[in-house]
């Protein structure tokens, strides 16, 4: 285990926290968007968890949306989750849970993300990052990089996270350089 929360104990009771207090039944790919948000529980240590708490009865199937399964927590993962988060530490369940759901409101609004880099004559390149809201764009910035190498690897970064860069961006022009230390 190499997750910050610690042991598979810790990552099911960090999994079933997160879905009680989102309150809705989410898929697979969805719980483990929100699970990623911050770097508190690794991705192999979330996919054995996940499965061994629906083994357990701590999570179950509660129907479809379109073709994907939607999961949910069961009274005996309420139970667990609720008897049992102290184990963690609350500052860590705090900023995943706020985490999540800023990231599962960005998605709701059904923000399309755009992004792209292009090579400019110098040798240097365009990372042209933008977030549009039902029409209308809500953020837009370009940057120069020197390689395209990092030029992809900052436009990857921006389709993997947006809603990160964006709270960050908002937090920094805002004066908040708490949200560095966050």
């Amino acid at each position: 285990m190499g997750s910050a929360v610690g042991g598979m104990q810790n990552v099911k009771i960090f999994v079933l926290y997160l879905m009680e207090n989102v309150g809705r039944p989410l898929d697979f790919v969805t719980l483990n968007d929100i699970v990623m948000q911050t770097d508190f529980v690794m991705y192999l240590d979330f996919a054995e968890a996940f499965h061994k708490m629906l083994d357990d009865g701590l999570i179950a199937e509660e129907g479809k949306d379109g073709e994907d399964v939607l999961y949910g927590i069961t009274e005996k993962g309420r139970t667990v989750a609720e008897s049992l988060h102290s184990d963690i530490l609350s500052s860590i369940l705090d900023k995943s849970l706020t985490a999540a759901l800023r990231y599962l409101d960005f998605k709701r609004r059904g923000i399309e993300v755009r992004c792209r880099h292009t090579r400019r004559e110098d040798g240097r390149f365009d990372v042209y990052c933008a977030l549009v809201e039902q029409g209308s764009v809500i953020f837009e910035t370009t940057l120069v990089v020197d390689s395209a190498d990092r030029a992809k690897r900052m436009a990857e970064n921006f389709r993997d996270r947006p809603e990160v860069i964006y709270r960050g961006a908002h937090a920094l022009l805002a004066g908040n350089m708490n949200f560095l230390l966050d």
